[in-house]
């Protein structure tokens, strides 16, 4: 998933009482027209003002993130997190690093998620030992004479960052600081 996946989620609504009575009507909403949750189920309400009191149903959904909608529910967070969605260009990696710094998207402030994020995240790697390569090149061991760099060791100079410095997330080959 990336930034624009985010910026074109949409969540298909209905309610409880028309889907019970066997209808699927409701609609598509793009979630980036609109600025908050009051706003989306104030059009929401007026899609099904057929109804005297109707139950939202979110039957179906796009681009939102786990956690962030369920059929009954949605959160404001996703509408902070779409605004947001231009600041992070790797959304999957965002989410894994969420998922292993233990921050929740639902008790944080975006803007400071997404802050530390950026401070932290270095990119998609092939694997560990590219990252080494990477840093290597970049003079992270000083300036190496171009005649001996083959004779380096990139698997035991990853070794020695990812067990202290960094983490390698396998799941999306993202590359973060541990200084989170």
């Amino acid at each position: 998933m990336d930034a624009n996946d985010l910026i074109e989620a949409k969540v298909y609504v209905g309610t409880y009482k028309k889907y019970n009575q066997g209808s699927l009507f409701g609609k598509w909403l793009e979630l980036s027209n609109y600025t908050d949750k009051a706003e989306f189920y104030q059009d929401c309400l007026e899609l099904h003002e057929d109804e005297q009191d109707p139950e939202l149903m979110f039957q179906d959904h796009e681009g939102i993130p786990q956690g962030l909608i369920n059929e009954s529910w949605i959160s404001e967070t996703i509408f902070e997190l779409i605004h947001k969605a231009n600041d992070i260009n790797d959304l999957d990696a965002f989410l894994s690093f969420l998922d292993l710094t233990g921050c929740n998207l639902e008790d944080e402030e975006i803007s400071y998620l997404v802050q530390k994020f950026r401070d932290s995240y270095y990119g998609r790697f092939i694997n560990e030992e590219a990252f080494a390569s990477l840093l290597v090149e970049d003079g992270y061991l000083g300036d190496i004479p171009e005649n001996i760099k083959h004779y380096i060791d990139y698997a035991n100079i990853a070794s020695d960052l990812f067990m202290t410095d960094y983490h390698y997330d396998n799941e999306t080959n993202a590359v973060f600081s541990r200084n989170y």
